[in-house]
């Protein structure tokens, strides 16, 4: 990543992190008292630090790079949080089918499930936009809505546990968990995953042509249809199934790593805070790991400063969304300038 898009992301999340200091100053909270809860539920020790702030950063690292994948296309594909909630089912349908019988092995045929039912929400929005030029912003957004009413009737109909009291599905098998990385900690292989896709994605941007495709389409997609004699239809179909089907790996990844069922809320806003992570990151995948990782510790960091400081976990949204803004300000603004040099 260069350096010139690590500055404002740095500058930003330390401005933001300013701003919250004096709206905690001017709440009349001890603003030192605060702050110190929030490094502490993030990073007290390494053992917190993992298990944590790196377990909550999982998902959103997945998602963000989902999304980044999607915004270097010049998809704006908003519906990461229902493509999330699609895997995460699919992947419990999966996993309940499956039991224990096929061992760890099983674990393969889960994560591939919320992959295609990621790709599957995504679908819908790909094809609206190829056949009708339909924004994907609009599709994207009610389809989050589709997915997060169909988890809830799921649910609290096929996949509900046994008893028929709670609006869960039944606890998937010890056997199709994901293992833990850190002995003593509740950090599990879905990090390493989100690494590993991480490295992944920057390697396929940096070092393929496919990825020198994907980021002329987002740059100039005329220009990648007249003189790149590139089909950008197809290209930025395939760019969103994939952005999609990231998406649904993540929700995988968060039930056989966290959860180990599903349930109503089983994601907090996990896509839209990979908005703000990709945004961050400048949509660059490497930088993703660092800034998801940033925001996990945000949102570990909030249920301790709420829990021993009383401070409501409700400003770290605001921090969240005052990151977006600021990089969004900023981009804009070297946007303009770069206009007025040329």
């Amino acid at each position: 990543m260069r350096p010139r898009g690590w500055l404002p992301a740095a500058g930003a999340a330390l401005g933001v992190v300013a701003v919250l200091a004096v709206l905690l100053a001017l709440g009349g909270f001890d603003v030192g008292a605060a702050l110190g809860a929030m490094v502490r539920g993030a990073a007290a020790s390494p053992a917190v630090f993992a298990s944590s702030t790196l377990v909550r950063a999982t998902p959103i690292i997945i998602a963000g790079l989902a999304v980044s994948l999607a915004f270097r296309a010049g998809i704006l594909n908003i519906g990461a949080d229902g493509q999330l909630l699609g895997g995460a089912a699919a992947a419990t349908t999966v996993a309940l089918a499956i039991g224990d019988g096929a061992g760890a092995l099983g674990i393969v045929p889960v994560l591939l499930a919320g992959l295609v039912a990621g790709a599957a929400c995504a679908a819908g929005p790909a094809w609206l936009r190829r056949r009708h030029g339909v924004l994907e912003v609009i599709t994207t957004i009610m389809v989050n809505f589709v997915v997060l009413h169909g988890v809830s009737w799921l649910v609290r109909g096929p996949l509900q546990e046994p008893t028929r009291v709670l609006p869960q599905s039944a606890s998937i098998a010890r056997a199709l968990e994901l293992p833990v990385l850190v002995p003593g900690t509740r950090l599990h292989a879905g990090f390493a995953i989100a690494i590993v896709v991480g490295v992944a994605l920057h390697l396929f941007f940096r070092r393929t042509a496919g990825g020198f495709r994907v980021r002329v389409l987002g740059a100039n997609p005329a220009a990648a249809a007249v003189a790149g004699r590139i089909d950008t239809a197809q290209l930025s179909t395939r760019v969103f199934l994939w952005s999609g089907a990231l998406a649904g790996l993540a929700g995988a990844v968060q039930v056989l790593g966290v959860t180990r069922a599903l349930y109503d809320n089983l994601s907090p806003g996990y896509g839209f805070t990979a908005i703000a992570v990709a945004l961050l990151a400048g949509l660059h995948p490497l930088g993703v790991l660092v800034t998801g990782t940033f925001l996990g510790g945000l949102s570990a960091g909030a249920a301790s400063m709420q829990r021993d400081a009383g401070v409501p976990a409700v400003l770290v949204s605001v921090l969240e969304a005052s990151v977006i803004l600021s990089v969004v300000v900023w981009r804009a603004r070297q946007q303009r300038l770069l206009a007025v040099a040329a």
